[in-house]
This record gives structure tokens, sequence and C-alpha cells, in this order.
């Protein structure tokens, strides 16, 4: 095996060693601090009725595992849009797509609880990729007319700024108990997941993990350009449409259990790329989705435990983390083209 193929092997078994790290970090985070031992006792014994066997199973085993899929899920949507519009600073939280599902997730929500219904699982999937498309729609729209990522970036947190303002004056005529929840929704939350909802992501992810998988090849060809890929028999066209299918349901996904959730979709990928030393989206994509996978579940530890019991905002934390790695991103693109 050539060395390049042993580094990028070496990486993978890291990053998912980092994540069975954090897996049992974030597991033993809380009020009940178990051992190994205990732990795997817990794991292996689920019929167990002890306290802390319920909060081990029903609490905090969904949110790791939600945390994890819902960062991979994240990382692997800004891949692809980056790939889209051949930028490293696209992604769906700058781009609106976030904002755009959590608009109509909010919508939803004020709905079904104003007249006191359960919203489903599919019922909050569907409204967040109906607005994560629409958001796109326009995004694209204006890619068509503007030549500069710069002001696609800035027509994208404009299309943000105005999905939050109008979510806020939904949010403004419901119900009180309905803004609470909304509210804490809105901040970017991995609690309160439930089993169920960790199938039905899971479902999701991984069928829209594979179909990403298959266009590996196609996006390799993308990478080179456009006429490249034609040349290598790629349909443009379809090719267009099915990333930004991809990428938007990955996001609708996220939003729709989490809320918004901030900066993974740009900083995750970049910092895999440069770990990595390439851009070859057979290794790409499962080092985002690891590389997400780590990066939510360590904000997501720092979430809970830094001021427990208060709990802060999951994209608060992302945003600490990964504000940074954007403004290093575009300070040194800035600097390549002087």
């Amino acid at each position: 095996m050539k060395r390049p193929h042993i580094n990028h092997l070496f990486f993978l078994c890291l990053l998912a060693a980092a994540v069975l790290f954090l897996f049992f970090c974030s597991i033993n985070s809380g009020s009940i601090h178990l051992s190994i031992m205990e732990i795997w006792e817990i794991l292996l014994r689920k019929s167990s009725n002890n306290t802390a066997c319920h909060i081990i199973w029903d609490i905090r085993l969904p949110r790791i595992l939600a945390a994890a899929m819902m960062g991979g899920a994240l990382s692997v949507s800004g891949f692809l849009l980056q790939t889209f519009f051949s930028n490293p600073i696209a992604g769906p939280f700058v781009l609106g797509i976030s904002s755009g599902a959590k608009l109509s997730v909010s919508l939803v929500m004020i709905l079904f609880l104003g007249k006191g219904l359960t919203i489903t699982s599919a019922a909050m999937i569907l409204a967040a990729f109906a607005g994560a498309m629409i958001s796109m729609g326009f995004v694209l729209l204006i890619s068509g007319r503007v030549k500069r990522m710069s002001t696609l970036v800035i027509c994208g947190v404009m299309i943000s700024y105005i999905c939050s303002a109008v979510t806020d004056f939904a949010v403004t005529f419901a119900e009180d108990a309905n803004i609470v929840n909304l509210h804490n929704w809105s901040m970017g939350s991995f609690s309160g997941i439930s089993w169920e909802n960790v199938q039905v992501m899971a479902v999701i992810i991984s069928i829209s993990l594979v179909l990403v998988m298959m266009m590996a090849k196609p996006i390799g060809a993308y990478q080179m350009g456009e006429v490249y890929a034609q040349s290598m028999g790629v349909n443009i066209r379809r090719f267009r449409g099915e990333l930004i299918l991809l990428s938007s349901i990955l996001a609708a996904c996220v939003t729709a259990f989490a809320g918004p959730i901030s900066f993974v979709g740009i900083a995750v990928p970049h910092l895999v790329k440069s770990l990595f030393g390439t851009s070859k989206p057979l290794l790409i994509i499962p080092g985002c989705f690891l590389g997400g996978a780590v990066f939510c579940l360590f904000c997501d530890l720092i979430a809970r435990t830094l001021f427990s019991p208060t709990e802060l905002g999951i994209s608060s934390v992302t945003a600490v983390f990964g504000a940074p790695v954007v403004i290093y991103m575009m300070v040194k693109r800035t600097v390549h083209q002087l």
C-alpha cells in the first residue's frame, strides 16, 4: 500500500477513534458518573430498571447518537454545497438554507401545537425540506445573476435574516407555551431526542450518504470543471440537481430535529480537506461525516457541561469554534487573490 493511502487510512481511523472517545466522555458526563465497566454493563443489560440505566438509555444515548449523525450530515451537506458552488465558504447556514428550514418548521410547530396536535417526525422533516428547498431556490436564482461568490454569500445572509424575521413575527403571535418550545428549539439543541427520532434520522441520513457515495466519481470529475465532467459523461444539469437535493435533505433533517446549527457545514469540510491533504470524494465524504460527528459531539459536550446545570445552545458553541475557521479561510483566500 502506498504511503498516501496509509496516511489517509490512519486519519480515518483517528477520526473514528475520536468519535468513540467522545462517545464515552459524553455518556459519562452529567450528574451521575459511572466507570467504563458500569457503562458497559448498563449497555449490555438494557432490561435493568435502575435510575442510571434510564439516564443512559433514554436520555444520553439517543442524544449522543443524534449529535454524531447530525454533525456528520451537516458536514457532508456543506461539502456538497461547496462542490456545487466551487467555493469553500458555501454552507447550509451561510446560504440561508437552515434558516428557511427553521421558518417552515416554526410555522408547522405553531400550527400543530396551537391546535393541541402532536407533530410527527415525518411532518417536521417534510416542513424543513420544503423550507430548505425554497431558500435554496432563491440562492440558485441569485447565483445565476451574480458572478462574485462574496455577493452570493451576502445574499444568502440576507435570506437568512428575512427568514429569521418572519419566524420572529410568527412567534410573536404564538401562545406562551409554544413560544418556550420554539425558543429552545431555535437556539439549537440535541436534548429531548427520542429513540423514534434517532431511527427516523438514521434511515434518512444513511440512505442519503449511500447516494452521495455513489456520486463520488461524478463529484470528483465535477471538481475538475464542468467541461471535464461533461467529457467524462456527467449530465451536468441532473448532477447539480442531485447535489442540491441531497444537501437540502441532509440539512433539513438536522434542522427538523435539532434546530439551526451554524458553521459545521463550512468549517468541518475545510478542516478535513486540510487534514487529508486531498479533495478526493471517496476520502472526503466519510472523512467529513466522521469529522462532523467529532465536532458536534465535542460542542455538545461543552454545551452540557461548561455551565452545568445550565445548558448552552449548540449553535452558539459551534459558532465559537467554527467561526474562526471561516474567518481564516476568507483571509487566506483574499491573500491568495492579491
